[in-house]
C-alpha cells in the first residue's frame, strides 16, 4: 500500500476511524472506548505509513506483521483496516453481534488483516516474539513484526518471559509499540500495579527503547523508522497517549476502558470529533 506522508490526511484518517470506533461502540451498546480511541493516531501512522502491507494482498509473504496483545481494542484496529480497504466499512456495524467476524477480542482469520486471536492479556507478545524469530531465523525474511501491548499488560509474567528471550536472541525485527494511557479497568496503572520506570525496565532486559507522544504521528512515523535501524536487539517504543483521546468527557478517565457509549453520549462525542 502506498505510504501517506502528509501529517494533516494522517490526521483526518485518525479522526475517522475514531468516529467509526464512536458509532461502532454505540450500535453494540458494549466493548471499550478508552484504548481504542488513544491509539488511533498510532494505527494512522502504522497502516497508512509505516507498514508494509497491500489490503488487496492481505497474506502476502512479504508483508509486516502486526499482533495486538491487547485484544481489547479491536475496535481501533477493525476501524483501522476498513479504513485501509481491507473490508467494507459497512461490516463495521456488526461489531459485537451474533455471528458477526468482528467480535469483541480479534479472532485469527476473522477477517482479511486480522494475524492473531487474543483475549489474555501478554499472550499476544510471546506471539509476536516467536513469529519474528520464526521469520528471521526459518523464513530467513527481512519483514518486521510489530506487537501492540497496553502498559497494563505488563503486570503479566509472560509478558516478561517473552522480554527476555526478544532480548536472548536478539531480534531486531521485532518492535513492542505500547500503549502507556496510565489506566486499566480498575484504576490507575501506578495505583493498582506501579510500572515506573518502564523505561529502564526495558531496558534493563537489554532492549532499545525510544519515547514518543502517541498522538504525534510524525514522532511516532521517526521512532518507526528509527526502530528498523536498530541492529541486534529489538525496540519498544513507548506511546504516551490519552485515554478516550478526541472526546471530552472520556479523556483521561479509567471508567471508560471497558464501557461503550449509549446513543445519546455518542452523539455527544461525533460532536467532540467534528463528526456531529
Amino acid at each position: 500500500m502506498e505510504s501517506l506522508t502528509d501529517i494533516k490526511i494522517l490526521k483526518t484518517k485518525a479522526n475517522a476511524i475514531r468516529a467509526n470506533i464512536i458509532k461502532m461502540l454505540a450500535e453494540a451498546g458494549s466493548g471499550h472506548s478508552a484504548g481504542p480511541l488513544g491509539m488511533a493516531d498510532v494505527f494512522s501512522a502504522l497502516y497508512f505509513n509505516v507498514l508494509q502491507h497491500d489490503p488487496k494482498r492481505p497474506n502476502a509473504r512479504e508483508r509486516d506483521r502486526v499482533i495486538v496483545s491487547c485484544g481489547h481494542i479491536c475496535p481501533v484496529w477493525y476501524a483501522t483496516l476498513a479504513e485501509a480497504g481491507y473490508f467494507p466499512k459497512r461490516e463495521l456495524w456488526t461489531f459485537r453481534k451474533i455471528n458477526s467476524r468482528l467480535q469483541g477480542h480479534p479472532e485469527y482469520r476473522s477477517i482479511a488483516g486480522v494475524e492473531n486471536s487474543a483475549g489474555p492479556l501478554g499472550q499476544g507478545v510471546s506471539l509476536a516474539v516467536g513469529m519474528a524469530y520464526a521469520l528471521r531465523n526459518f523464513s530467513k525474511s527481512s519483514q518486521q513484526v510489530y506487537v501492540i501491548s497496553s502498559d497494563g499488560e505488563q503486570n503479566e509474567g509472560q509478558t516478561w518471559e517473552a522480554v527476555m528471550f526478544a532480548a536472548k536472541h536478539k531480534l531486531p525485527n521485532l518492535t513492542m509499540i505500547m500503549d502507556r494511557n496510565n489506566i486499566q479497568i480498575d484504576g490507575a496503572t501506578e495505583d493498582i500495579m506501579p510500572l515506573e520506570s518502564i523505561r529502564a525496565k526495558y531496558e534493563a532486559f537489554n532492549w532499545h527503547v525510544l519515547e514518543v507522544n502517541g498522538h504525534n504521528i510524525a514522532e511516532v512515523i521517526d521512532a518507526c523508522n528509527a526502530a528498523k535501524a536498530i541492529a541486534e536487539k529489538p525496540v519498544c517504543i513507548i506511546c504516551h497517549t490519552i485515554p478516550g483521546k478526541g472526546v471530552k468527557f472520556m479523556e483521561g478517565k479509567y471508567e471508560w476502558h471497558g464501557r461503550a457509549p449509549s446513543r445519546e453520549e455518542a452523539a455527544l462525542a461525533l460532536t467532540h470529533l467534528g463528526r456531529g
